[in-house]
């Protein structure tokens, strides 16, 4: 099972999502893009992992939901990653409790780790990947993405637990899912 944690943002987040991809896909229609039903924020990812391992990995993430309290999330902007003339990787951005998100993210990598889950080196920045370059060497078109999510405002989450989803043939299968049951 090739696995990942991540928080959801709720039907509204998701109704944002639908709207603003589809006048997106237009300006990057080679682009391969992310599904609007089921958008979250990837915290660790995992890679391939073996169905008996479930319970550890339950037994090892379960502390962390009852550290962290509740958090709201808010997407607006974007940008993109990779050179700015050619980007491979099309974002919304992400405010409102991010240091509470950017916590429960480091927890979680420090309980993963001596399990064999090794944390990712780059820091972690909250965003929502809206698309990704098919071509290697990155997507001119993401530029005027870029520009068209200038100013724009998605709305509100309140993130109220956190998921272990498998990634499977393009989908997402929640395998646990955790409430946030921390005290402020």
């Amino acid at each position: 099972m090739r696995l990942f944690t991540a928080v959801t943002l709720g039907s509204g987040i998701e109704a944002q999502a639908t709207a603003h991809l589809e006048r997106l896909r237009a300006l990057a229609p080679r682009a391969r893009w992310v599904q609007p039903h089921g958008v979250h924020l990837t915290l660790v990812f995992l890679g391939e992992v073996e169905e008996a391992r479930l319970p550890e990995l339950e037994a090892a993430l379960r502390p962390v939901a009852l550290r962290h309290p509740p958090l709201t999330l808010t997407i607006a902007g974007g940008g993109s990653f990779g050179p700015s003339r050619r980007p491979r990787v099309l974002w919304a951005g992400v405010g409102g409790e991010t240091a509470a998100l950017e916590a429960l993210q480091g927890d979680m990598a420090s309980v993963l780790e001596p399990l064999g889950f090794p944390r990712d080196t780059r820091l972690y920045t909250a965003h929502l990947t809206l698309a990704r370059a098919k071509e290697p060497q990155g997507d001119a078109a993401f530029a005027a993405c870029v520009q068209a999510l200038e100013g724009t405002h998605w709305g509100e989450a309140r993130v109220a637990h956190f998921t272990l989803f498998e990634s499977k043939a393009g989908r997402y299968l929640p395998r646990l899912e955790l409430p946030l049951t921390g005290a402020r």
